[in-house]
């Protein structure tokens, strides 16, 4: 009696563990920030000599520049989410106007609205 409940618990122990390992490594794996954008992606130039002067390119997601800025007199912080959010409202904004217009737009001053805030 006593091996029955002792191989009972053993197995009921070890089908518990591998649920929640198994759980957990499930929804871990497709957790995508909401800075990221569905539309393209950006890339921001700068220099360690003048982190005032940056140079922003936004892509969509077939690798074709949508638009371009330079903001100067601002330092990018990209460790701070309202910066990363912003320039994914950019990028979406900017992705739907070239889809539109077929036409690669310069220094709209979109960017440097947004991070002076």
């Amino acid at each position: 009696m006593k091996k029955i409940l002792f191989a009972t618990g053993l197995t009921l122990i070890l089908s518990l563990a591998a649920v929640t390992v198994f759980a957990q490594t499930e929804s871990t794996a497709h957790r995508i920030p909401k800075w990221v954008s569905d539309y393209g992606y950006w890339v921001i130039e700068t220099n360690t000599h003048t982190p005032k002067l940056n140079t922003i390119y936004f892509y969509n997601t077939d690798n074709e520049l949508v638009y371009k800025e330079k903001v100067d007199g601002v330092v990018i912080n990209l460790k701070k989410r309202k910066v990363k959010m912003n320039l994914k409202k950019v990028l979406d904004q900017s992705v739907i106007t070239y889809n539109k217009t077929k036409k690669v737009d310069e220094n709209k001053m979109l960017v440097a609205m947004l991070v002076k805030k």
